[in-house]
């Protein structure tokens, strides 16, 4: 393990706002100019690289990890060492502007990998929750922290979750499921796919790793870092997916991450999930899925980890306000 590297682990953040149908109507948290959401990624220490967005959402990949503003829903993460959860309080500020009041609050990170190296508030989880406790309103009155443990000391899941009384929240949609996978241990072959020649572009990444295949429909918008890694953010209707990689040796780590409905093809997932594996052959990988719905997607990793050589050591189930069901898998590679 090198003494210091690239802190690939994400810090992931997911706010829900409601609000008036025309305010919603006329594009909700759509509507914040890019100067200001700018300076919400000034905070954190982070800038926008590329952007792409449909008539649902708009999707920024960021110099550290990704942005996704819906009407009324806003998701960031980000790596190395940003402070992700100084965007709090100004993305609450810039939604009560056009008449949104914020009524759900996620965040969720893997290990660190640095944990010595992380600034202020990122510097334990004790402090990261003080911390975010502070900035949210107090309507956000139902709220829950809890570490979810695995076999592996450098894999464990860090989950934060905030919601309010009824009476805030807008009905909603319980069919939807996320899905976050942290790879730590990549094969160094599949690895070296990520390392920039002088003319390699991001789309070229795409093509020659496979990502472009895990899903075929999406709208892609990715970025070659210099001298190497990776990120990418795929469009798909309403749906977003992100992968981001750090491939260097010691400390070599991919994410990817998705949205499903339990309404979807059983074997969707599946197909999904042997295609990033396959893209990546992770030494260890744990796999976090979020729904608010009873479903058995997680046995459906399983089935599709397993006959690539992936065996699992752990599984863990907690219950969160609002979020609902969250379980956490961890797995190793069976190989040599």
């Amino acid at each position: 393990m090198a003494a210091s590297g690239f802190e690939g682990f994400e810090k992931r953040l997911e706010l829900h706002f409601s609000g008036d149908d025309p305010v919603i109507g006329m594009g909700g948290l759509r509507q914040v100019d890019f100067y200001s959401l700018e300076e919400v990624l000034h905070a954190v220490q982070c800038t926008v690289v590329s952007a792409v967005g449909n008539q649902y959402f708009d999707s920024y990949v960021l110099s550290e990890s990704s942005l996704f503003v819906y009407p009324t829903k806003i998701i960031i993460k980000t790596c190395g060492t940003t402070q992700l959860l100084k965007s709090v309080r100004p993305f609450i500020h810039y939604a009560c502007e056009i008449g949104l009041i914020v009524t759900e609050c996620r965040y969720t990170r893997g290990n660190y990998i640095f944990p010595k190296v992380q600034p202020y508030p990122h510097t334990n989880f004790k402090e990261e929750i003080i911390y975010l406790q502070d900035q949210l309103p107090n309507h956000l009155c139902y709220r829950k922290a809890s570490v979810m443990p695995s076999k592996f000391t450098s894999h464990s899941w860090h989950v934060f979750s905030a919601s309010c009384d009824k009476c805030y929240s807008l009905p909603i949609s319980n069919d939807l499921y996320s899905v976050e996978i942290c790879m730590t241990d990549l094969d160094r072959v599949l690895a070296r796919k990520f390392f920039k020649h002088p003319d390699t572009t991001g789309k070229q990444m795409t093509e020659i790793t496979g990502i472009g295949d895990i899903n075929s429909n999406a709208l892609i918008c990715d970025f070659a870092f210099d001298p190497c890694g990776y990120s990418m953010n795929g469009i798909d209707g309403d749906r977003y997916s992100t992968i981001h990689v750090t491939p260097e040796d010691g400390f070599s780590y991919a994410s990817f991450e998705c949205v499903g409905s339990i309404y979807d093809d059983r074997d969707d997932i599946v197909k999904v999930l042997k295609k990033v594996v396959q893209v990546f052959r992770p030494g260890t990988m744990s796999v976090s899925i979020t729904c608010t719905s009873s479903s058995e997607i997680w046995s459906r990793i399983v089935k599709a980890v397993e006959p690539l050589g992936m065996k699992r050591r752990s599984c863990t189930v907690d219950e969160f306000p609002a979020a609902g069901t969250v379980v956490f898998q961890t797995f190793t590679s069976t190989r040599k």
